[in-house]
């Protein structure tokens, strides 16, 4: 497919983990939530849970059996504290863990703030054909990992691979 073909727009669900973060406060979920429409898809929602496994999951496991949402972008909870546990929460729902994307994102990661970045423990993954990207609860982690990785992977027309017809398998095989 080339660059001029259309634009396959996603459903994506925003989920930030914080406990003290409000929907009023939540700068960077909301920026996940805009920029993801200003390329051109769907915000399917977005919600706030407390850094607990259990919710976490509850969260995205309800999103990941939902055929019409495509993928997930999960903020927040990704450190070494103890209440750090969103990719605890969320591995074991992966079908297959994307090891690229936590490698990439720490190497650009770097470059923005030096070592540091060790202490980030961005993961992604497949489950369900539904895609979920975990970062860091900055902003600036979010506009990282969106701007320079996420962005293309779910846009039908990068090259040489996305994700996109992985996640709209059900829909193409639907409308057959």
């Amino acid at each position: 497919m080339s660059k001029d073909a259309p634009q396959k727009p996603l459903n994506i669900a925003v989920l930030t983990v914080s406990d003290t973060r409000t929907m009023e406060t939540d700068k960077s979920g909301a920026f996940l939530a805009g920029r993801l429409q200003e390329a051109g898809h769907s915000l399917a929602q977005h919600s706030i849970v407390k850094d607990d496994v259990y919710q976490i999951r509850a969260a995205a496991s309800q999103w990941i059996a939902d055929q019409e949402v495509h993928a997930v972008l999960v903020t927040g909870g990704t450190g070494f504290t103890a209440r750090d546990t969103t990719p605890d929460a969320l591995l074991p729902l992966f079908d297959q863990v994307i090891e690229g994307y936590g490698e990439l994102f720490r190497q650009l990661s770097f470059q923005e703030i030096g070592t540091s970045t060790i202490q980030s423990r961005a993961v992604a993954g497949v489950a369900n054909r539904t895609v979920v990207f975990v970062m860091p609860g900055s902003t600036g982690a979010c506009r990282t990992a969106w701007d320079q990785i996420i962005r293309e992977q779910l846009d039908n027309r990068h090259r040489p691979c996305n994700f996109v017809d992985m996640v709209t398998f059900y829909q193409q095989h639907s409308q057959t």
